[in-house]
């Protein structure tokens, strides 16, 4: 509110303000000299703002699918990336922080890093559909998974997937699940496919590989888009776990807003599967043995892509 010393920042300014952070990376007090208001006002509004966008926005641009939205997906996918019943990729992404005081080795990834990480499942169109944010940078992407609300709906049956279907002029094969596809950090599932492992794979199982990374790359340029854009996934954010958390979920709902295409105008929806924030604890994984179902599965995604209902005409030479 006006006082009789100062004005009060307007809406539009402190908009304007978190903005900025998020396009550029700057710091707190290189902000504060550019908008001239105080440091301290600069880190409230930064918080605040972020969360007002993720609570305001998430309903309309990132509700949880329901089934009717799995199926637009995965036309998606067999129109766009030629990979019939797939629901959407997932991979994970660093973003780096300063190291947070008296946190040990928790948040030290792989690549020598402090960072928290990002989670997510994105669509043919590039739109990030599914989140989760803040887990220790320390956790692989599969563990990450595994303690999200999503992956234990996963696990659970509890997504509303579309039922079993036909793959596209492939009647023999039956009826075979929706999937997700991630590369080989996740554990084979029935509804989560995951490459062949090793280098020296004979031909079918390379054309597999080929395809899956095909369709596979779309949650990588999902990623890059979203650090082109949001230059401060190019920084180390000098800012807490919580505030970073907060600002990578405003940045994946902005970069929704840009690329929604009217499918989010008939009003908010109220999302079927509960959102989580930073994960507390991440259990201990266990080894990477996959069902007899879930190998059966992605044996008959192998058998499609080399018969003639999904192969082409080049791929002998992959």
């Amino acid at each position: 509110m006006n006082t009789n010393y100062r004005e009060s920042i307007s809406p539009a300014q402190r908009l304007c303000i978190c903005l900025r952070y998020l396009s550029t990376g700057d710091s707190y007090r290189s902000i504060a000299f550019s908008y001239r208001v105080g440091f301290c006002p600069v880190a409230r509004i930064v918080k605040s703002v972020c969360e007002a966008i993720w609570q305001c926005m998430v309903s309309t641009y990132m509700p949880v699918p329901g089934a009717e939205d799995w199926r637009k997906i995965a036309g998606d996918y067999e129109k766009l990336a030629d990979f019939p019943n797939c629901l959407g990729a997932i991979d994970g992404k660093h973003v780096v922080i300063q190291a947070p005081p008296s946190t040990g080795s928790q948040y030290f990834n792989y690549k020598g890093a402090f960072s928290i990480v990002l989670l997510a499942v994105v669509d043919a169109r590039y739109r990030f559909r599914v989140v989760d944010v803040g887990a220790y940078g320390r956790s692989s992407d599969g563990g990450t998974l595994s303690s999200s609300a999503f992956g234990t709906a996963l696990r659970l049956g509890n997504l509303d997937l579309p039922p079993d279907r036909p793959l596209p002029e492939a009647d023999h094969l039956g009826p075979q699940p929706h999937v997700f596809i991630g590369d080989e950090a996740f554990l084979l599932r029935r509804n989560l496919l995951r490459p062949y492992p090793g280098q020296n794979l004979g031909g079918e199982r390379r054309i597999f590989n080929f395809w899956l990374s095909h369709a596979r790359r779309i949650v990588e340029c999902a990623f890059g888009i979203l650090a082109n854009q949001w230059r401060l996934y190019r920084r180390v954010l000098g800012v807490s776990p919580e505030v970073a958390e907060s600002a990578v979920k405003a940045t994946c709902i902005l970069h929704n807003y840009m690329r929604w295409d009217g499918e989010g105008e008939d009003g908010p929806r109220t999302p079927t599967v509960p959102s989580q924030g930073a994960v507390q604890s991440i259990p201990r994984v266990g080894s990477n043995n996959a069902s007899r179902e879930a190998v059966a599965v992605r044996e008959t995604f192998n058998c499609y892509f080399s018969s003639l209902p999904g192969r082409v005409t080049w791929q002998d030479g992959i």
